[in-house]
This record gives structure tokens, sequence and C-alpha cells, in this order.
């Protein structure tokens, strides 16, 4: 949702109601930074601050919008960031960090989401298909998920955590394993469309990078396997096992600090229960 509110909402509604206004660019709060290349056009970098750096969830803006954009807090660090506010009598200098989502702030998703969207409870199984308990509705769960689950101690297993690893939409079942380095966790290769390039042309295959599959995540050692002339779809491999590779979710691009685009994971090789 934040990519989404970014690139149509901040950087296009936002922006064109400040130009309609008169102003030529507008400011942002987030921790990235930009610059210009020796072709003129706007990088963007991640934030000085790494463990706030949000460059994750600009990688969808174009060049026009860039250009207009100004990070007043990419060349600082949080904490620097409150003292300056602090010292100006800001009320909100201590305030604690938000993790709501952008229009919707900090709220029972779980309720949010099923007030639009209808789920049918079902079976939890293990990849073997023992039936281990029930779920609240599949929209309810995602990939790597351990919390919530709803499952107690199970006869023949050991009292460890459990962790989904598979939805299966058409017969409704959730399938879900004991152990956070399970193999149906994790995969090795992903692939991504709705592909997003901020110099406006995508990196060639083969290339070495670093990927974001989520937000905070320490870049992973990757390179281009394969991407599509037209730039709009591509696979990746990955150095190493990567967890809970999540269709729906956003992977990004980077060649160090500089976040190059990305785009929408629509499956992995992660191995999936025989059902």
């Amino acid at each position: 949702p934040d990519i989404l509110c970014n690139r149509e909402i901040k950087f296009k509604t936002f922006l064109d109601h400040a130009r309609d206004l008169g102003a030529e660019t507008i400011a942002t709060g987030h921790y990235v930074r930009s610059r210009r290349d020796d072709q003129d056009r706007v990088e963007l970098l991640k934030g000085v601050d790494h463990a706030k750096d949000q460059s994750y969830f600009l990688y969808a803006l174009n060049q026009e919008q860039l250009a207009a954009a100004r990070f007043p807090l990419g060349e600082l660090q949080k904490h620097e960031v409150r003292r300056i506010a602090q010292k100006a009598g800001i009320p909100v200098a201590q305030k604690k960090d938000s993790t709501g989502i952008c229009f919707i702030g900090e709220r029972d998703f779980d309720g949010f989401v099923a007030s639009y969207l209808k789920s049918e409870p079902g079976e939890i199984r293990t990849p073997e298909g023992k039936v281990i308990g029930r779920h609240r509705g599949l929209i309810h769960y995602t990939l790597g998920q351990r919390k919530g689950l709803g499952i107690g101690g199970v006869k023949g297993y050991p009292d460890a955590p459990w962790f989904v690893v598979h939805k299966d939409m058409e017969s409704n079942v959730l399938y879900a394993v004991q152990g956070e380095d399970h193999p149906l966790l994790h995969g090795t290769e992903l692939e991504a469309s709705q592909l997003t390039w901020i110099a406006g042309q995508p990196p060639e295959a083969g290339q070495r990078l670093g990927a974001k599959t989520r937000y905070r995540q320490p870049d992973q050692a990757c390179q281009i396997a394969e991407i599509d002339p037209s730039g709009d779809r591509m696979k990746l491999q990955f150095d190493n096992p990567q967890r809970a590779l999540t269709p729906g979710q956003s992977v990004v691009l980077y060649a160090g600090d500089r976040c190059l685009g990305g785009g929408i994971i629509t499956g992995s090789n992660t191995p999936k229960p025989a059902q």
C-alpha cells in the first residue's frame, strides 16, 4: 500500500496540486537521498540512516517525479531529526514511530481486510496432508507467518512454532510446517513483472546486484538471470536461499546505495507441498 500511495498520491496527485498552486518542487520526510548522474538523470539513493532508509517504498517513481522532489532528511540520522525537532519546540519531537499504512493508520488489519474481502474457514494441514487445525480464511495469512495460526500442541509433533508455507486457493487449505529452516520456506529464484526502472531503462541480464523482497531486509546478493527485452519481466537468482518469497510483494534492486527499481513478485522456485 505504501508503494502505491507514493507513486499515485504523494508524488502524483499531491505534486500536481502543488504545481497548480504555483510550486516548482515538493519536499517530503522520506529517509532517502537523490542526486544527478553524469547524464543529468536523477538517481535515488538510500538514506544515510540505513535503519530508517525508505527507498524500498519509492522504487516505482520516475524521473519527472524525482526531479521535482526534495528529501531534507536523507542526510540525517533519525536521532538528529528528533534533536532538531526538540530544539525547535515541535510537539511530536519524541513521538513514537508510526507502523501504520498510508491513509489507514494503525488498526486491526484483519478486520479491515475482512470488511472488503470474503473468505471461508478451512483446514490447516501439514505437507503430508495431516489436518492440524482450522484457519479463518486464507486472506488473513501470508507466507512465512508464525503468529496467529491458532495451532497449539499437536499430538505426534514437537512443541515448536508452526509457519505458513503455502495457500491452496482452489481447495481452501493452508499448509504449515515447523522450523524456520524448513525447505518449503526457502527459494533461490523469483520471477517478477510490472517492472519500473528509475533511470528509464532496465539493468542488463547477468548483472550482479542486491535485492530486497521486504522492507528493512539487508540487501541480498543476486543476479538477473533473465529479463524481457521490454524490461517488464525478469527472473532473479540469489546466492543464498531466501525465506518466504511471496507473490504480490515487491522486489527492489540496488547497486550499492543506488536504488534501480523493481517489480511485483509473481512466483518463485520455493517447493510446494505435494497436495
